[in-house]
């Protein structure tokens, strides 16, 4: 879907702990096309003030073992990410391996969403060829690694909201 269809750039609303931290868990695989997205992503980090750190994995296939193991080893320490941000891009090719890959890291990235306690943000290309990249990382189809920190940056917000009304639950009117 392209971006002028949906208002995916309203940052109103965005409310972040002076703290937050996101982990950028980004592919070697396709590195060219994976560093315009990362680009993107810090771009609007940087515009938020938000502190980031970017891990670098062999591939889409082993972004969800980073996450969890960067987890375990942070979640008591106070930097801990408030965010993972898994950026990748799988271009179809002859082979099956495409869909065993694209499967397998969607999967991973939804089991994290449900079994950690900040978010996860799927920011991985799944597209046919090379010109589907261009048209996602600034083209017509927008920016996907703007959008993927947005999107961080949004779910931040949204757990820190959540959070603050199971703490001082709203008083209803009788």
């Amino acid at each position: 879907m392209s971006v002028s269809s949906q208002n995916l750039y309203d940052t109103t609303g965005i409310h972040l702990p002076k703290d937050a931290c996101v982990v950028i868990i980004r592919t070697e695989w396709n590195a060219p096309s994976i560093d315009k997205l990362e680009e993107g992503c810090v771009r609007v980090l940087d515009e938020f003030g938000v502190c980031y750190k970017s891990i670098t994995v062999p591939g889409a296939f082993e972004i969800g073992y980073c996450i969890k193991t960067y987890w375990e080893a942070y979640k008591y320490k106070d930097d801990k990410p408030a965010a993972f941000i898994a950026l990748g891009c799988v271009i179809k090719g002859d082979t099956p391996h495409f869909d065993y890959v694209c499967k397998a890291a969607t999967e991973a990235i939804v089991q994290l969403n449900l079994t950690l306690p900040v978010p996860t943000i799927f920011g991985v290309l799944t597209v046919n060829n090379q010109e589907q990249v261009d048209q996602r990382t600034g083209g017509i189809h927008g920016h996907k690694g703007e959008e993927a920190a947005i999107a961080a940056l949004k779910m931040i917000t949204l757990k820190r909201n959540l959070t603050a009304q199971l703490v001082n639950p709203p008083v209803s009117a009788s």
